[in-house]
């Protein structure tokens, strides 16, 4: 098992990536006294004995009311449980793991004045593969993802339930069976353990990394496309993309060029093809998949900002007479919402624009292959479907791009009166990106099945490398057969990352 040690406050996006993809967070022992002086700003503040939102007095619409000292456990435990009232499916664990280490991060920056011991139960529970089981659903992105992150806390205080090891179990047996005491929350401990974006920045975060995938997947079959189609190259002639300046159009076409380079179907066709132009979908790749890449950088840049980022209220600073709380509003998920939507977008775009290649491929006025790619139509209804597939989850996924960061709905009367809606904006994408997987590993299949009738004529290296990896496990199509697993195979080429890879030592773009 890897590990990855986190700097609170210098987080890059390869440390998160490296998360979403397995590997097991740690904290740098740098961040130690920042902790410690965090946690007694609280003990200097309480000592003062004014009041402090969110130490010693209600929370919302109710931080008026005054809490007395003897009731300030009562008050972090009841934050806590009021709070956990999260419904729906609960989170994959993939995703619940990068927000307990976005948690993680933030805490341990000193700001949040949580507890030392506190913050070692939630990194040792991360590095035992205790995984508190979150409802996805109840969060409005302002004032912090307070349901689901609730229910995180509540696990670590031994209610409700956890995954170990893949096992569902009550919580309070989990951690036990390791030999973990259920936490018991000290002043401001549950407020700042429940405040917070990480919730939205944890499901934005990993449908950003599986739409750089899926971008990285989509220049393959877009250039095996293009190939199969008997499309030019010269769109992607590098003079062409400087003029217009934009950098991921630049990288793009640069990339669909090595690509295609060496193809003996392209040279096939360099003289005597009376066509002048290709159709959009082939000939605008650089323009379109270049813009979904600056988009993916932009949003790549905002999440990368706020995982490094302390998003809880109010902060703790330490201060030469014990400390100061300050309150604020960097539990609003705005910049997370505003992402999410960005990556949206650009899921979208490439499913769109896929599914546009395949509905080409598949139509002889267009491609002048076979129809539907089967050499007995009629007989054979060969990849007819799986473009009607296609275009169903493209149509989802347009309707599902639509943009939540324009909703807001009030709450906590009236005194939480603007709010982000980042959770589900964030949430839908990992939904979004299964489907533009799907699209793309149908469009494999489409690709490696037009190219197989220009035999003896190859591809270039790497797409031939690209089609070799797609016939050890789908072959071509002469009968109609079962499709269905087929399209699973090829769909888990695209999302695990093997069809980016067997193009090698071609490198593809990333967002950052």
């Amino acid at each position: 098992m890897t590990h990855r040690t986190l700097l609170p406050g210098q987080t890059t996006l390869d440390d998160w990536r490296a998360i979403w993809r397995g590997a097991t967070p740690a904290l740098d022992p740098s961040c130690a006294p920042g902790v410690a002086a965090g946690a007694a700003a609280i003990a200097g503040i309480l000592a003062r004995g004014e009041p402090v939102y969110g130490i010693n007095t209600g929370f919302g619409k109710l931080a008026s009311i005054r809490i007395g000292n003897a009731d300030l456990a009562a008050l972090q435990r009841n934050i806590v449980l009021s709070h956990a009232v999260g419904v729906g499916a609960p989170m994959p664990v993939e995703v619940a793991r990068l927000m307990m280490a976005l948690k993680l991060a933030s805490l341990a920056q000193g700001a949040s004045g949580i507890a030392p011991a506190t913050l070692g139960m939630l990194e040792t529970m991360l590095q035992r593969g205790l995984i508190p089981v979150v409802p996805g659903q109840g969060s409005v992105g302002a004032s912090g993802d307070l349901a689901p992150l609730a229910h995180m806390v509540a696990a670590m205080m031994g209610v409700g339930e956890i995954i170990d090891g893949g096992v569902l179990r009550p919580a309070a047996e989990a951690l036990a069976a390791h030999g973990m005491a259920p936490v018991v929350l000290g002043p401001k401990e549950g407020l700042a353990l429940l405040n917070g974006t990480q919730f939205s920045t944890a499901y934005a975060l990993a449908g950003l990394f599986e739409a750089e995938r899926l971008l990285q997947s989509g220049l393959v079959t877009g250039a095996l496309a293009t190939d199969a189609a008997r499309g030019s190259d010269t769109p992607f002639d590098p003079r062409i993309h400087v003029l217009r300046r934009h950098q991921g159009q630049i990288e793009v076409a640069a990339a669909l060029r090595a690509l295609m380079e060496g193809s003996a179907i392209r040279a096939s066709h360099l003289v005597g093809d009376e066509r002048v132009q290709d159709p959009y979908c082939l000939r605008c790749q650089p323009q379109v998949m270049g813009a979904v890449l600056t988009l993916l950088r932009q949003a790549a840049a905002t999440l990368e900002t706020e995982a490094a980022g302390v998003t809880d209220n109010p902060l703790i600073f330490p201060t030469a007479d014990g400390g100061e709380a300050l309150s604020g509003g960097n539990f609003h998920a705005e910049p997370v919402a505003f992402a999410a939507d960005m990556i949206a977008l650009a899921l979208c775009e490439i499913g769109s624009l896929a599914e546009r290649r395949i509905a080409m491929l598949i139509d002889p006025a267009l491609s002048g292959l076979p129809a539907f790619l089967t050499p007995r139509p009629g007989l054979n209804s060969g990849f007819m479907m799986p473009q009607v597939t296609a275009a169903a989850l493209v149509s989802e996924n347009k309707q599902r791009a639509t943009p939540a960061s324009v909703d807001s709905i009030p709450t906590s009367a009236n005194q939480e009166d603007h709010v982000s809606m980042a959770a589900h904006g964030a949430r839908r994408l990992l939904e979004m990106a299964a489907n533009t997987g799907a699209v793309l590993g149908i469009e494999l299949m489409v690709t490696a099945q037009a190219c197989d009738f220009h035999a003896p004529l190859r591809s270039s290296p790497p797409l031939e490398a690209a089609r070799a990896l797609l016939r050890k496990i789908v072959p071509h199509l002469d009968e109609d057969r079962h499709l269905a697993p087929d399209m699973a195979a090829a769909t888990a080429l695209v999302r695990g990352g093997q069809l980016a890879t067997a193009i090698a030592p071609i490198a593809l773009p990333i967002v950052g």
